[in-house]
């Protein structure tokens, strides 16, 4: 009785019938109940009744008999003129020699302001994501306008070498600003490859595929979830290859496929670009697409392997990771160098 009554905590002892044996001072004071005339009280006799709920009093009833135990009931507690409190009801039998006394040991927690707190911060969170898409939103459109001016310059430019380079850089801005749409129609911090790939190619072959019948982009495989960050370089390793089949597998008007296909396992994945066109020569120097993509794969962990598809090319971006018995790699070390490095590159690129 003495420890009940000096309980910090608001603390009841009932009996089998649910009538008060005694009250925390904390409980009378939390409540507002005379601590004098609590004990011998019913529960839901408590103040103006507000304590006399059905589905309250069934579970101390089952309590009682030993069929349950209230882990944590969650409860609203009204009185008129107050505002409304959030109780969280914990309540077990106790068992000792005295069987014909039986006893119930309630305990309230308050959780009120936490749970307000806890709506600020979900509400402050969906506004965010609110602001997030609509920023990435924005972005989209800008790079969209981006990218129309440089096909634009193209097309009025006369000479070819930059009409070919006004035409890549259009191309690697929209990677970016498919993924920009991508993440803002999901609201997540995470990239659905299979799907970002297939919005990409639609954007490639848009520019620069004259006739949908003779040249056809496809994207296969399971594809994978991979970091936002992680999806801007392999959208622009996308780009770059499909690009560079685009301008030298199909010459004199050849009909093919490019197939673009994804496969992630974990850690480990294998990106590929694959066509079926005249094969790559073995004279042509290397360029700036080149350049890109054995920087961004060297820098996700990844090797290039280019091989000839007979016909055509296929060239393969594998990553294998093998799990330390230690510990799983420092996510955020790789993920800071694969930011930087997408970072850097696309400087260069755009």
């Amino acid at each position: 009785m003495a420890m009940v009554a000096s309980s910090p905590g608001p603390l009841l002892l009932l009996d089998g019938d649910l009538n008060i044996v005694a009250a925390s001072t904390s409980f009378s004071d939390t409540f507002e109940i005379d601590p004098a005339t609590a004990p011998g009280r019913s529960l839901s006799g408590l103040g103006g009744g507000e304590w006399a709920l059905p589905q309250l009093q069934s579970l101390l009833h089952a309590t009682a008999s030993g069929a349950a135990a209230i882990e944590a009931y969650e409860m609203d507690l009204d009185r008129p003129g107050r505002p409304a409190r959030r109780l969280v009801i914990h309540a077990q039998r106790l068992v000792y020699l005295d069987l014909d006394n039986l006893r119930l040991l309630m305990a309230v927690t308050d959780v009120t302001d936490a749970r307000a707190s806890e709506k600020q911060k979900d509400d402050a969170l969906r506004q965010n994501l609110v602001l997030l898409r609509e920023v990435r939103h924005r972005v989209a459109n800008s790079l969209q306008i981006i990218a129309s001016v440089l096909l634009q310059n193209a097309k009025k430019t006369q000479s070819v070498e930059t009409r070919g380079h006004l035409r890549d850089a259009h191309n690697r801005v929209m990677s970016v600003a498919a993924l920009e749409r991508q993440l803002a129609g999901s609201g997540e911090a995470v990239v659905e490859l299979h799907a970002y790939f297939t919005s990409l190619c639609d954007s490639i072959g848009a520019s620069m595929i004259t006739d949908p019948d003779q040249l056809s982009l496809v994207v296969t495989g399971a594809g994978g979830v991979v970091d936002s960050k992680v999806s801007v370089s392999l959208g622009l390793i996308v780009t770059e290859l499909v690009i560079n089949a685009l301008k030298h597998a199909y010459p004199d008007g050849r009909r093919g496929t490019i197939q673009v296909d994804c496969e992630f396992r974990g850690p480990n994945w294998v990106l590929s670009v694959s066509d079926d066109g005249v094969g790559m020569p073995t004279d042509i120097r290397p360029g700036l697409g080149t350049s890109i993509v054995q920087a961004l794969a060297k820098q996700m962990g990844a090797a290039v392997e280019v091989a000839p598809a007979h016909p055509g090319t296929h060239v393969a971006i594998t990553r294998t990771q093998i799990a330390l018995v230690n510990g799983p790699p420092d996510e955020a070390d790789e993920g800071r160098a694969i930011e930087d490095a997408a970072a850097g590159v696309a400087g260069v690129a755009i």
